[in-house]
């Protein structure tokens, strides 16, 4: 735990040599003391991983990553504008250039920090369903049409309440679906309401009931045999490197469920997931990391659905692509992938986590067709 404390501050260093540049750039004593108190609160804040529940902690620490978060687009336009400006203090005449690089200069780095306040006060709550129509090769009659209904990562805790998750299961139960999935991240550390989010969860109408996984943040609150045990109150199964099936017709579901699959344990993938598959069925591997795709694949699996990666969760199109966070840890960001004749859906999920906003990347509530390719 300690190493993973470290490794987490770490992270932090990118955003702390920011807040320096800042402090060096203003060499003013108000901007010096906001930089020396957020760069301390963020460090001191990352002692949730070592299992505090000071939720005065963890809400500042919430806000200082907001502000970390808008301090690096803005000090990057700062230094271009800079830049700029010294150009144009070559032609000193051109008094018209200079303050409409001024006025430009003002606008500009106050832009981060007014798009992340909407991304926190609309963005994350904005849910919103999305309809896929998902092609599975030699898909059973019986399963031509089937309704799933993909949640994931809710990551109940101060910043999404028991209130705002039951908006979700509402505009879910509006959707008659046959199946739901739900792959991992019911909360974000320990402390959380796990419990509400389970009893919302219980909500879901689904003609076959739910079925899931487990995340990578019930792994760090060890919290994974808790809510496998709670879901099972309510009849949701929380699969465990195990699997069940679940009959359509004369057609047979073969759900897979794993517990999370770590990044730092690439090799390790999947070890003997093989095992549980169904000849016959249609094997559905449950896996809230997206990364273990090509080895679901490769066992076999014929559809493998994934969260994790919160579809980047504050990302921008650049000629016509998606720049984000999760493009440097995956591949597989958000939507629907094919390997051969596997196929992968990948959800933005509903919560988020470090910083709580969400611009360009709405909640997602997933509703997946199944149709034969």
């Amino acid at each position: 735990m300690k190493d993973k404390f470290i490794r987490e501050v770490l992270t932090l260093v990118p955003f702390l040599s920011v807040q320096f540049g800042i402090y060096r750039a203003a060499n003013n004593r108000y901007v010096t003391f906001v930089v020396a108190a957020m760069s301390f609160i963020a460090i001191l804040s990352n002692s949730w991983m070592l299992g505090t529940r000071w939720r005065l902690l963890e809400d500042a620490g919430g806000i200082t990553y907001v502000w970390m978060m808008a301090c690096v687009p803005a000090y990057l336009i700062y230094l271009a504008l800079r830049w700029m400006g010294a150009w144009a203090e070559r032609d000193s005449a051109d008094t018209g250039r200079r303050q409409l690089l001024s006025a430009a200069a003002k606008v500009a780095v106050a832009s981060p920090f007014a798009v992340l306040a909407y991304g926190i006060g609309v963005g994350r709550l904005e849910f919103y369903v999305r309809e896929v129509s998902l092609a599975v090769p030699g898909l059973h009659p019986d399963l031509e049409g089937l309704r799933i209904l993909h949640l994931s990562d809710v990551h109940m805790s101060q910043f999404l309440s028991e209130r705002d998750f039951a908006r979700v299961v509402d505009m879910s139960n509006g959707l008659r679906a046959n199946l739901a999935i739900m792959t991992g991240d019911l909360i974000s550390k320990p402390g959380d309401p796990m419990e509400a989010c389970v009893r919302q969860l219980a909500r879901v109408k689904a003609d076959a009931g739910m079925y899931g996984c487990l995340g990578n943040h019930e792994m760090y609150a060890k919290a994974e045999a808790a809510v496998k045990a709670e879901g099972a109150k309510y009849g949701i199964q929380f699969l465990r490197h195990e699997a069940r099936q679940v009959r359509f017709g004369a057609a047979t579901m073969n759900i897979g469920g794993v517990d999370y699959q770590k990044g730092s344990e690439r090799p390790k993938y999947l070890a003997g997931a093989e095992k549980l598959l169904a000849p016959g069925a249609l094997n559905v591997m449950l896996s809230h990391n997206p990364d273990v795709f090509p080895v679901s694949a490769k066992q076999g699996w014929d559809l493998t659905l994934a969260g994790h990666t919160h579809g980047g969760q504050i990302t921008f199109e650049i000629v016509e692509q998606y720049a984000n966070v999760a493009r440097f840890l995956t591949p597989y960001v958000a939507g629907e992938y094919h390997l051969g004749n596997a196929g992968c859906y990948v959800t933005r999920g509903i919560g988020t986590i470090g910083v709580p906003a969400r611009v360009g990347v709405p909640p997602e509530i997933t509703l997946l067709r199944l149709r034969k390719a």
